[in-house]
């Protein structure tokens, strides 16, 4: 899953992709290299960000969303949004996916849209918001609680008429460092909930951190680390280099 930020301030590449031109060419870029989805959001969730309006997103989001699904009629987008009635309107336009942060939680009326019209749907866990998620996140068991967290939710996703699920255990999102990388040595766990599991850490803040670099540096690290991701069955990689990641998952395939 090739990532189209249409966002100005994005922790990588906030503001690089506004215009249509510029995410034109990245997406075709994107597919080009491989990606077989890409997800466009309009809406920054890195540590610290504002949440926008319904109004603010659609703006940001619509008129672009509008000129790929036009210049790529037979590719797969997915969409990056926790609102309804933006999941709504991206679906009636031809998106795919619902890739939502807050996995239904947010907005009440998102499971039964999603599950209304059959799109596919990524949730994601998270503690907190995004403005203050990174404060002091907390766990008595990292893992045993994203898993709870889950299960929970994939019941009231059935229910609502969701069949095609996807889950994200949401690397750096009200997660510390020590949290992240306990998540990705116990990732196959998430395996007993049955369900794809998707992997965003691209060039994330648990890479340049540790490493003490810029995400523009993080590109060695992240390949390190989707290694790691698809030996411990990550099923999906969300990622800003599509190049790299299409290797990687080649190679591992390999190995396997």
């Amino acid at each position: 899953m090739g990532i189209l930020n249409l966002t100005p301030d994005s922790f990588y590449d906030g503001g690089r992709f506004q215009s249509e031109a510029s995410a034109l060419k990245q997406t075709e870029i994107m597919l080009k290299e491989g990606a077989d989805f890409i997800d466009v959001g309009a809406m920054s969730s890195r540590p610290g960000s504002e949440t926008l309006t319904v109004d603010q997103e659609k703006q940001r989001l619509f008129p672009i969303l509008e000129s790929l699904l036009n210049e790529f009629p037979s590719d797969c987008f997915s969409v990056d949004t926790f609102y309804s009635a933006i999941a709504k309107e991206s679906i009636e336009m031809g998106v795919s996916i619902i890739n939502d942060i807050s996995a239904g939680q947010a907005d009440p009326e998102m499971f039964a849209i999603v599950g209304q019209l059959k799109a596919t749907y990524v949730m994601m866990h998270k503690q907190g918001q995004p403005k203050n998620m990174q404060n002091n996140p907390h766990y008595e068991n990292v893992i045993s609680e994203i898993l709870t967290f889950f299960s929970e939710q994939k019941i009231l996703a059935e229910q609502a008429g969701i069949t095609d699920l996807i889950i994200d255990p949401g690397f750096g999102f009200g997660k510390t460092l020590s949290h992240n990388y306990k998540i990705l040595n116990n990732l196959n766990a998430f395996q007993s909930l049955n369900l794809p599991v998707m992997v965003g850490v691209s060039r994330k803040s648990m890479i340049y951190k540790a490493l003490s670099i810029q995400p523009e540096e993080a590109l060695n690290g992240t390949t390190v680390l989707h290694t790691k991701a698809l030996l411990e069955g990550a099923d999906l990689l969300r990622v800003h280099d599509v190049k790299a990641a299409k290797e990687c998952i080649e190679l591992v395939g390999l190995m396997q």
